[in-house]
Order: structure tokens, then C-alpha cells, then sequence
């Protein structure tokens, strides 16, 4: 029996039994679906991620130093001399301070934002621009003002009619004097990278509560010095530290490599949590299969009766399961490409189907119809012809 031919009869027997064909097909369908899913939504939420890291700047160096309990601090003065000694390498650091849920109000209007806090070339560094008026100054900085930059969600959530340099806000039920608001990189969304406000480092405290600054950025001179540049501020903190473990100096391919390793791991658990639907469509194939040569047990009869050999039923059998196997399969890679656009959408996140993923979801599905298609197809090409024909 031709190829050709044995694939016409199994669409043919496909459209004879269409919901029985589709049921058959459903296991299939939402374990593709769920595989395309899963790692689109992955594979989005990583492009996130590398574009927000990448925003920040390819030369940024993040340092903690939480100590281990004992007695000794770095001051920040010390760490900015280190800067200042370090110019070939290093083109600026800050002190780093952050408060999360810090509730900023405005007459009858707040809402609950990020504050910073860092030095006068903390929005350098991080590589953020004013939009209007101006950062903070080291004198500023020196004097402790308590002044502050928006960033623009912040801005037209607080002021939407008018310009709020000049103005003051309250942060937490303190008043600062807003001297600037920076320009938007992420669509002035809530919960972005607008979503927040810059104060001097030395304003923070009654925000924070926090007793001294225990993290700093740096940027790297060149992307080509940010090695030299960590190696520098390893080397000064080991002055300090007899314990590697009292510091972390890491920058932006670090952190980019540890989330990329953290979801090219959950994406293999995921899809094989996706695997078992295609699994359980696999059986249901095999058990549609062994229904359906004991429906046409006569029919195999004849066709041996008039020449037909074993291996051209166990072809016609093994090509019907794959054939149904297959269009499931291309009917789960839409349905799952259109459903990870969707959710994408409500979650509000990117989703990123994968040819990779559509490819290896759709060789997989072809290949559960045969794996799973073949015991029905080889229990078609043993029956006797005599037998069947005589089957009732």
C-alpha cells in the first residue's frame, strides 16, 4: 500500500467519525496548548526581564554589604572615596537605599510608591533623565533637604493638571519639596519604572528607619571595565571583611544569568506538567485505536482475503493514529499560540511563542500517535483473515 493511499483512508475514517475523531484528538490538543502556553508566557517573562536589566544600564554594579552580626561598617564616605581613587574604572557610585510601600499624598490624592534613596548622581548612574527642573545637589545632599525627584507616574498620578516642581508632596506624613520629575521609560505605568520617587540618601531615614546604608551602585567606566571594576571593589571590601559572605558585588549579567538559569528551569518542570495531558491523549488514542480495529474486523479480513499483507494494515492503522495524533496537534499550536496572546494581554505581560516550542510540541504529538498507535495496528496485522471475516 502506497503512503499516499493508506493517508486518504485514514482521513477518510477521521471524517466518518468526526466527534469521535475530535475526542480521540483532545488529550492531544491540550497538552500541546498548554506546552506552547507555558513556555510563552516564560519565554515573555524572560524578554521582560532582559529589557528591564538592560534599561538600567549594561556598566551597573550592585554591592550589599549586611555584614555577619560583627562591628565593622563601612561608611559611605569611604566607599565614595573609593570612586573618587578609582576613576580609570569606575564612572560614579551612590549609596542605595530603597522603601517599598511608602504611601505619597497630595491633598486627598495618594497612593503607594517606591523611594530611593541615593546621592546627586544616583539618576546617572541608573541612567534616568529630568524631564523638568532638576535633580538634587550635593549641597542638598550635605544640608539633608528633604527634596525629591518624581518619576512621571508618580507625577500625573499626584499632580495630573499641573507642574509639581516647586511643589510639595508627603511621604509617610513627611513633607518634601518636589525639585524635579523624570522622564518616562516605561509607559508611566503603575508598579514600573516610573513608579517612584528619588530623595537624597541622607532624607531617607524617616522613610526607611533604617540605622546605616548597607547597598550602593556603581557604574562602570566602560561595558569593557565592569570586571576590573568589581574586581577593585572586591579587593577594598576585603580590607574591611575577613568573610566573603559579609558582601556581594555582582552587575547586571550576574543577576541576568541567575534568572535565566531559574526560568530555563521552571520551563522544564511546567512542560512536564504539560507532558502528562499529552501522555493521557496518548492512551486515548491507543484505546480509540483498539475500538476501532474491532469495528473493522471484517473489513481487515477482506482486505487480507484479497492480498492485503501485515505490514500494509499495520501501515494503515500506525497512519490513522498519527494522522489524528498530528492534527491535534496543529489544532493545540493555535489554539495555544492564540490563548498565550490572550492571557499575555489580561496579565498585562509579553508572551513570546517559541518555533522551538511549536516544533518540538508538534514532532511530539506525531510521535505519541505512533508510539501509542502502533500495539492497535500490529493486534490489526495479526488477526487471521479467516477469523475476521467470520467476526460478527
Amino acid at each position: 500500500m502506497k503512503m499516499w493511499q493508506a493517508f486518504r483512508m485514514a482521513l477518510k475514517s477521521i471524517m466518518a467519525s468526526k466527534m469521535r475523531s475530535f475526542l480521540t484528538m483532545l488529550g492531544v490538543i491540550i497538552g500541546v496548548a498548554a506546552v506552547i502556553i507555558l513556555v510563552s508566557l516564560v519565554n515573555g517573562f524572560s524578554s521582560d526581564m532582559t529589557s528591564s536589566f538592560e534599561s538600567m544600564g549594561t556598566n551597573l554594579i550592585q554591592v550589599s554589604i549586611p555584614g555577619r552580626g560583627g562591628n565593622v561598617v563601612v561608611k559611605p564616605a569611604a566607599i565614595m572615596a573609593l570612586g573618587e581613587e578609582h576613576r580609570d574604572v569606575l564612572a560614579g557610585v551612590s549609596p542605595s537605599v530603597t522603601v517599598g510601600g511608602v504611601t505619597a499624598k497630595v491633598g486627598s490624592v495618594n497612593l503607594s510608591t517606591t523611594v530611593y534613596g541615593g546621592s546627586e548622581s544616583f539618576h546617572q548612574i541608573r541612567s534616568f533623565e529630568v524631564e523638568r527642573g532638576s535633580f538634587y545637589n550635593f549641597i542638598q545632599l550635605e544640608a539633608r533637604r528633604k527634596v525629591c525627584v518624581l518619576g512621571s507616574y508618580v507625577a500625573d498620578t499626584l499632580f495630573p493638571f499641573e507642574n509639581p516642581v516647586g511643589e510639595e508632596i508627603r511621604l509617610n506624613g513627611h513633607k518634601y519639596k518636589v525639585v524635579g520629575v523624570l522622564t518616562a521609560k516605561d509607559g508611566s505605568e503603575e508598579s514600573s519604572a516610573d513608579d517612584m520617587v528619588i530623595v537624597p540618601y541622607t532624607a531617607v531615614t524617616p522613610l526607611s528607619q533604617q540605622g546605616g546604608v548597607s547597598n550602593y551602585v556603581f557604574s562602570a567606566e566602560s561595558k569593557d571595565t565592569v570586571d576590573a571594576a568589581m574586581t577593585t571593589i572586591e579587593e577594598f571590601l576585603a580590607g574591611y571583611f575577613a568573610d566573603s559572605d559579609s558582601y556581594r558585588v555582582f552587575n547586571q549579567a550576574n543577576m541576568l544569568e541567575n534568572i535565566n538559569e531559574l526560568t530555563g528551569t521552571l520551563t522544564l518542570v511546567l512542560v512536564g506538567i504539560a507532558a502528562i495531558s499529552l501522555l493521557v491523549g496518548g492512551i486515548g488514542i491507543m484505546n480509540i485505536m483498539l475500538v476501532s480495529v474491532t469495528e473493522r474486523t471484517k473489513e481487515i479480513g477482506v482486505r487480507k482475503s484479497l492480498g492485503a499483507k501485515r505490514r500494509d494494515i499495520r501501515l494503515q492503522f500506525l497512519i490513522e493514529a498519527a494522522t489524528v495524533s498530528a492534527l491535534g496537534g496543529l489544532i493545540g499550536i493555535g489554539v495555544g499560540a492564540g490563548s498565550s496572546v490572550l492571557i499575555g494581554n489580561v496579565m498585562d505581560m509579553s508572551a513570546v511563542v517559541s518555533l522551538n516550542a511549536v516544533l518540538i510540541a508538534f514532532s511530539v504529538s506525531v510521535a505519541i500517535g505512533v508510539i501509542f498507535g502502533y500495539f492497535p495496528a500490529a493486534a490489526a496485522a495479526k488477526l487471521n483473515p479467516i477469523d475476521a471475516l467470520r467476526y460478527e
